[in-house]
């Protein structure tokens, strides 16, 4: 395995956290200001005509590993960052990226370029990224977005669930708050110790020179052009103020008070962080808060002990009955067919009917 990269050093943006919150146009930015972005990228799509930036690989990679793990992209389990590690600990992500990102250095990216990788499931494999950036010799900087969560909860789900019980509704945006709470407070964590920047979805489309000239201190990058000008630049065609789509508060999303306002706090905390990314105070509280939030999602999962247990209960119960159901109708259909064989057909055995049913029985349970 190599040591370095033929371009020791090479400046690696990362662009994580939680999805739509503006990733797509922070990476499409960075492209447009001179960072190369891996190719082949995510191709664009309906629900983003304007680009992902992203590379295919890398978001193959991370999603294949979650989807072994079944993990979400922004699951609420605490426990699930101790799934991970112990995943890792196998090496094989670790020597995946390593042979990756060697290949790209070394033959792909441009002598001198910058480079740019975005992805919002970059966050749960930090420790690989640290790592493999490290035996590379490449130096590793977190860039994250940040928008407001009601705004990102709101995004997709508001109006599918507009119509659904009320039940329905505080479960799901409850679950998919606590998820943002908690990768939120895990890609904080992530880039602690280095070079990091974060900057405001809104403020990134309201004006994005202002928005990204600390990010270009603080991640000492070198942009094609001047951001103190207002000399026109492509970034200006592609990025505009009529891009944010939601614009939902608290009011539209419903959700225990206590997760509300802890959701808030580390919204307003994380703003702290896009003038001093390495604030100590700030960093101090997100771990108190972190704690806070270990503590509650245990009682919530106690609480809901003999409610996971009965649904439990009851799937493997309606999993049952329908496997009976396919039986008793394949045998009523093994019978009929007997009967309409005609005389000088074959009669199949006892051994041999049992194993078409066993067939028959497999393929019905497979299809649903």
């Amino acid at each position: 395995m190599p040591t370095s990269p033929a371009q020791p050093g090479t400046p690696l943006v990362l662009v994580s956290g939680s999805g739509r919150s503006g990733t797509s146009s922070l990476a499409g930015a960075l492209k447009r200001l001179g960072l190369h972005v891996p190719q082949p990228e995510v191709p664009a799509s309906e629900t983003n005509p304007r680009g992902f930036y992203e590379p295919q690989w890398v978001i193959d990679f991370h999603k294949r590993h979650l989807k072994e793990l079944a993990l979400f992209n922004i699951d609420s389990r605490p426990a699930a960052v101790d799934l991970v590690a112990r995943y890792v600990e196998s090496g094989s992500p670790t020597a995946e990226l390593h042979e990756w990102l060697s290949g790209q250095l070394t033959v792909h990216v441009p002598r001198g370029e910058q480079v740019v990788v975005k992805d919002p499931h970059a966050f749960w494999f930090a420790q690989v990224w640290e790592q493999v950036t490290a035996e590379l010799d490449v130096d590793l900087r977190w860039l994250t977005a940040l928008r407001h969560p009601a705004e990102v909860i709101g995004s997709r789900d508001i109006a599918y669930l507009s119509s659904q019980s009320d039940d329905l509704r505080l479960t799901k945006e409850t679950s998919n708050v606590a998820g943002w709470v908690h990768a939120a407070l895990l890609t904080e964590q992530a880039g602690r110790g280095g070079k990091r920047a974060f900057v405001k979805y809104g403020d990134l489309l309201a004006d994005w020179r202002t928005a990204l000239a600390p990010v270009q201190q603080q991640l000492d990058l070198a942009f094609d052009t001047d951001l103190s000008t207002t000399e026109h630049h492509d970034v200006d065609d592609f990025i505009e103020p009529s891009m944010r789509k939601s614009q939902l508060t608290w009011d539209d999303v419903r959700t225990p008070d206590w997760l509300r306002e802890m959701a808030e706090e580390v919204w307003q905390l994380l703003g702290v962080l896009t003038s001093t990314p390495a604030d100590e105070a700030t960093q101090a509280r997100l771990d108190e808060i972190h704690g806070d939030y270990n503590a509650r999602y245990a009682d919530a999962v106690a609480l809901t002990f003999d409610h996971t247990r009965a649904e439990s209960v009851l799937a493997a119960r309606e999993a049952r009955d329908a496997q009976r159901s396919t039986v008793q109708q394949l045998r009523r259909d093994l019978e009929e067919s007997r009967r309409a064989r005609p005389a000088e057909a074959p009669a199949v055995g006892g051994r041999e009917a049992a194993q078409i049913l066993r067939r028959a029985v497999v393929r019905r349970v497979t299809r649903r």
